[in-house]
């Protein structure tokens, strides 16, 4: 019988996705799942972004630029242009969601056996899309009695050896909810410099910063239009996840040039989701208000709901739509699957994602969870509950 291949065998599960089987049974059950595993927002996708799709009928669905559709990518240079962030058509180009846009990004940039540093914990897909790539992740650890905050310049330093070609973060953070200031980002920007490396940035949450403060870009530090790509997606901003529309952004020529042929392999990003995108962009600022309104509100209930639970803490993230909390358990993958396997609280029981698959580094993260604020008020608080009565009779309970 034919073996597959060792690329096949490091690639990791999705720690997100890893326990659905147990959450289809659990609801088979007759249990209420209450979903805080996934970045899946439950806000309506703007109804202009859904007419432009039920509008758009041509005689054939035809394939589009490669690089995404002309007047898609024009229209997205005002966008950015609003975020003082000043680019042409053709430092863009559209991905199938930022997933697609990262491998582009790694593909351009580095050659197997390369090197990628990243804070941990960080978004698990980076790992796999690190593995399909060829490159290594070389992971440096950040602390949740720090809220997460970018880890000292020396940690950086002592990561960097020949074979490392970039530094990669996501700002604000998935899966901790961290926002990067600008003085962290200069930081960042002095070793770039100093080891000739490339910044790649996962921005997808942009719009998601609470307590007043702003996001500040890596396409905003002066004199790295050479080192920086930049990552970004409709998913998030719009709650248009489906679409699977994203974008790689950078203004070094040679890096777009050499990207452009992987996507010119792949052929073309989805049609009907760019439609749906670059109707999007007309979005009014209001709805980015309501929006934005409605999880703050929602990160307050469960940061104010798990730091009451005995043993168990939760930075205040200052922006995205997650917290990774500490608990007082053995193992978050055990304690992620009992949930769904062995408890309800009143029918009711919460589906997590372990902390686990967010670090590279084996062992980390076994008493830490990701959790997503994404659903409405009464049903996090019902999900904080079941968390706090589970919490009260798991067997693992350390």
């Amino acid at each position: 019988m034919p073996k597959i291949s060792e690329k096949g065998k490091r690639m990791p599960e999705s720690p997100i996705r890893k326990l659905v089987p147990y959450a289809d049974k659990a609801k088979e059950r007759g249990v209420k799942v209450y979903h805080l595993n996934i970045g899946q927002p439950d806000i309506p996708t703007p109804a202009i972004a859904m007419q432009a799709v039920r509008n758009y009928d041509p005689k054939v669905v035809a394939y589009s630029h490669s690089a995404g559709i002309p007047s898609y990518r024009k229209k997205l240079t005002k966008y950015y242009a609003k975020q003082d962030i000043h680019i042409t058509a053709d430092d863009i180009i559209i991905g199938a969601g930022a997933s697609e846009a990262i491998l582009f990004a790694m593909g351009s940039c580095m050659d197997n056996g390369d090197e990628v540093i990243i804070p941990e914990p960080f978004y698990a897909n980076y790992n796999g899309f690190a593995v399909n790539a060829g490159v290594t992740v070389k992971p440096i650890p950040s602390s949740i009695e720090t809220g997460f905050a970018l880890p000292p310049i020396e940690d950086f330093e002592k990561a960097i050896t020949p074979r490392t070609k970039a530094i990669m973060i996501c700002n604000p953070n998935n899966p901790t909810g961290y926002l990067y200031s600008k003085e962290e980002l200069e930081i960042l920007k002095e070793i770039v410099l100093k080891y000739d490396l490339f910044l790649f940035s996962d921005e997808v949450y942009r719009e998601f910063c609470y307590d007043g403060l702003k996001h500040y870009s890596v396409m905003h530090l002066d004199g790295l239009d050479q080192h920086v790509v930049l990552i970004d997606s409709v998913s998030k901003r719009y709650s248009a996840c489906g679409v699977r529309i994203g974008a790689m952004i950078s203004k070094n020529k040679e890096v777009m040039k050499t990207a452009l042929k992987f996507a010119q392999a792949r052929l073309s990003p989805p049609t009907f989701g760019q439609v749906a995108a670059e109707a999007a962009i007309d979005v009014p600022d209001v709805y980015f208000d309501e929006v934005l309104k409605e999880y703050d509100t929602r990160r307050n209930v469960v940061v104010e709901y798990i730091n009451k639970m005995e043993g168990a803490f939760c930075p205040n993230p200052k922006g995205a739509f997650y917290v990774v909390a500490k608990l007082p358990i053995d193992d978050s993958d055990k304690f992620c699957q009992w949930l769904l396997e062995n408890f309800n609280y009143n029918n009711e029981t919460v589906m997590l994602s372990s902390a686990t698959g967010f670090y590279a580094t084996k062992g980390k993260g076994m008493n830490e969870v990701r959790i997503s604020y994404v659903l409405n008020v009464e049903d996090l608080k019902g999900a904080m509950k079941c968390l706090d009565e589970a919490l009260k009779v798991y067997p693992g309970r350390k």
